[in-house]
């Protein structure tokens, strides 16, 4: 679904007026369940960077969403997406598949980096990971960088077999661990709370946003690795040159009024920098392989 507006408050299927210099399109992609909404917090950026870009014929900003992630790749191996943000797992699928490249971090909600926090309840006598075989744990999503990936690896690089289950009440042998997902952070805590499963997995801000008197009945089993909170990828077949521009305008934006109006539409995002090295490459598809061959 492709959308563009003359507003950020108003979704509209018509395109913006190009100067007749500048009439190609630069597309930024999400991947979303709520079409709408994103457009919405999307369209302002993607008319940032239009405006800024003339000397690449460039004078339209377009916003397209697709259902899935394997969908984002398809758009972006196609050149329908010329730039797609999220956390590092699903970059890091759309990168495989498609052959685009990572060339910045944006810092989501404020945050440069986030981690996973996994946890039980104290009365349950779990107190550590090894104490988690012949038990059940929740995960969000099997395409959760935070509500799966950095969990699972977490938890198989301590020596543990993860064993996935079709349900909660599905048998756990003593020697694995099982796991299902529950398809939302919340889902997850209430799961936990209720006696449903075990223990779960959440991302840092998610726990502390528990209310206190139910995390002082929960116990930290351990904390995951810190990554990016998300990746900005660029695909592939776009000029050097025309990367290069897009890079400086991004990185740029926290540093006028205009850009931090921009980039607090775009989700509360407080900048983006330069990311990744090649050492945060190759511990993404570090991340990425150990899930493939679960």
């Amino acid at each position: 679904m492709v959308s563009c507006t003359q507003t950020p408050s108003t979704p509209s299927s018509t395109t913006p007026t190009a100067t007749p210099t500048a009439t190609k399109t630069i597309v930024i992609g999400d991947v979303t369940n709520q079409p709408a909404k994103k457009i919405t917090r999307y369209q302002p950026l993607a008319d940032y960077l239009a405006a800024r870009l003339p000397q690449f014929g460039i004078g339209v900003g377009e916003v397209k969403v697709a259902p899935d992630v394997g969908t984002m790749a398809e758009f972006l191996k196609s050149g329908q997406v010329d730039l797609y943000f999220d956390s590092p797992y699903p970059a890091m699928i759309a990168t495989n598949k498609s052959g685009a490249k990572p060339i910045l971090r944006r810092w989501k909600g404020g945050d440069a980096t986030y981690h996973t926090i996994v946890f039980a309840l104290k009365d349950t006598g779990i107190e550590r990971p090894e104490d988690l075989q012949g038990k059940m744990i929740a995960f969000d999503d099997v395409t959760s960088t935070s509500g799966f990936v950095l969990p699972f690896v977490y938890l198989k690089e301590k020596g543990l077999k993860l064993k996935e289950k079709d349900s909660t009440t599905d048998e756990v042998a003593s020697d694995e661990v099982g796991y299902v997902f529950s398809k939302d952070d919340q889902n997850n805590i209430q799961w936990v709370i209720s006696g449903k499963v075990d223990a779960a997995a959440v991302d840092n801000q998610s726990y502390l946003d528990i209310p206190e008197e139910s995390r002082k009945a929960m116990v930290i089993l351990g904390e995951t690795e810190e990554v990016a909170r998300h990746v900005v990828l660029v695909r592939s077949g776009l000029p050097p040159e025309q990367v290069e521009a897009i890079k400086q305008i991004m990185v740029g934006m926290d540093q006028t009024p205009e850009g931090k109006a921009v980039l607090e539409q775009f989700e509360k995002t407080a900048k983006f920098d330069t990311f990744p090295t090649q050492k945060d490459i190759t511990r993404m598809q570090d991340l990425y392989e150990q899930v493939q061959n679960r």
